[in-house]
């Protein structure tokens, strides 16, 4: 049913757990399936220095978190905010079409993360 690569980042996910201090945070759940997901980020120069997730759901939505994190490490915020939920499929090789729906949670729980980061720059620099 799952990718070899899914299997992967589900049995050893990248970047779990959570920031103390994080620059920003998204949330984003399917109440549907029950999946729930929360994205943590720290900026430097404009770039994602640190992001780490919290999430609870089936292996894909596990995956899906894990790739879309090592694929926006390091990036701009703009360049992370191009990040789409069929580049994070593509990334692990595809998901069983039922399981599709896992990979918009972290892409909808990174430009949360994203536009809280940057309401927060902003208001601090209009302060």
């Amino acid at each position: 049913m799952y990718t070899p690569l899914v299997m992967k980042h589900f049995l050893n996910p990248r970047n779990a757990g959570k920031i103390p201090r994080p620059d920003g945070v998204g949330t984003t759940g399917d109440p549907d399936c029950g999946d729930y997901l929360r994205i943590y980020i720290c900026v430097e120069d404009d770039r994602i220095s640190e992001i780490k997730f919290e999430v609870f759901g089936c292996p894909a939505a596990i995956a899906t978190s894990s790739v879309l994190t090592e694929r926006a490490k390091g990036k701009t915020l703009d360049e992370a905010l191009q990040i789409t939920e069929a580049d994070v499929s593509r990334a692990l090789g595809g998901l069983p079409e039922p399981k599709e729906h896992c990979s918009n949670l972290g892409t909808k729980a990174l430009r949360q993360a994203i536009e809280n980061y940057r309401k927060r720059f902003m208001e601090e620099e209009e302060a």
